[in-house]
């Protein structure tokens, strides 16, 4: 609307830029980067190119690449071009043999096997290794340590071959994905200081419906059975109201309207909800406070906290580098409830501290 005009454009991720000559040099430098990159990978998968092949093909103009504000310091060409085939045709590279594929840890030991076994591999893996040529080395030996979680050898020939990729990106988050995965297979995950994410203000801008969808998630489906209740909920001082529902171990909400019949009618303030939400207080704690009424069967909030999960962000991303086992608080499917006993509508807070990669 003012590229003909502005003097003077700030934008994402960039230093500003003054005058119009200049300000129309990058508008129509990035305009044409983007649609490149979208008519040029959809040109490509027009004549077979696939999802799992198009980061290997696709390259911008040099007249596009070339310039400083076109390049990949944010967001990296070989996300974005497989992104634009996601978008259009899906992940599927349609080839059946990778429809239904096995899971890595599953397809790996048949790898190594035929492959000799891990000495041979890692002899192997470190030819490609010792010429530069890491993506090779990382194909052999990425299988041989899914196949063995706990070679050392195997992680740590391929923690060199992330490092020296890593090294090698001028995108930083493909430099930090391939380093953290060089950090995560020598090192035990890193821990640090909780960040409180959910804090009353986050909580309180957040609509009620999208709190509900976020305790579906936290609900374990395989617990549930052929467990079945209705909650209406009801917020006086915000005009609002919710039907959540437990029906074929999946739980759904429906804003503006109320079950003729349900189990339990929770009345709450949304404001009195907060407190809940951030795990200062229990819904058995502000009924019995008189800050919120139940009418019917209150057993079912303890049902649904008995459904949920707190999630912790320190599950290992390369196999072996953390057994499930060994980390305080991690998913475990036959655990009972967890978070504030009797309060299924807790949000957890994230450790950012504790986030590996």
């Amino acid at each position: 609307m003012f590229g003909t005009e502005a003097e003077v454009m700030f934008a994402s991720h960039h230093w500003p830029r003054f005058g119009n000559e200049r300000i129309q040099e990058v508008l129509r430098a990035q305009r044409d980067l983007y649609a490149n990159l979208n008519s040029q990978v959809l040109h490509f998968a027009n004549q077979g190119v696939t999802i799992n092949e198009i980061h290997n093909v696709y390259e911008p103009p040099e007249s596009i690449a070339n310039n400083w504000f076109n390049r990949g310091y944010h967001g990296s060409v070989e996300h974005k071009v497989r992104a634009v085939i996601n978008r259009y045709l899906g992940y599927w590279d349609a080839n059946p043999a990778t429809l239904i594929p096995l899971s890595p840890a599953d397809s790996a030991p048949l790898y190594v096997e035929m492959m000799g076994g891990a000495d041979a591999i890692l002899a192997k893996g470190q030819e490609p290794f010792d010429t530069g040529q890491y993506f090779h080395a990382v194909e052999i030996l990425n299988k041989l340590v899914y196949a063995e979680p706990d070679n050392t050898a195997a992680k740590d020939l391929l923690a060199d071959n992330f490092e020296q990729i890593g090294y090698q990106q001028e995108n930083p988050g493909l430099r930090s994905s391939f380093l953290a995965g060089a950090y995560e297979l020598r090192s035990p995950l890193p821990t640090g200081t909780a960040t409180e994410t959910a804090t009353p203000d986050v909580i309180q801008a957040m609509p009620t419906g999208l709190f509900l969808d976020y305790i579906a998630i936290k609900m374990d489906s395989r617990k549930a059975g052929d467990t079945e209740f209705t909650i209406n909920i009801v917020h006086p001082d915000i005009e609002e109201k919710y039907i959540l529902e437990l029906s074929n171990a999946t739980l759904t909400n429906i804003e503006g309207y109320q079950a003729e019949t349900p189990d339990l009618t929770l009345t709450i303030d949304r404001a009195q909800l907060v407190p809940v939400m951030i795990g200062e207080a229990t819904i058995d704690a502000q009924i019995d406070a008189g800050n919120a009424q139940a009418e019917g069967d209150r057993s079912v909030l303890t049902q649904l906290a008995s459904l949920l999960t707190d999630f912790e962000m320190t599950f290992e991303v390369m196999p072996g580098t953390e057994g499930a086992a060994a980390v305080p608080g991690r998913y475990d499917p036959e655990a009972g409830p967890s978070g504030v006993e009797g309060n299924p509508f807790q949000v957890k807070t994230v450790n950012a501290g504790e986030l590996p990669n």
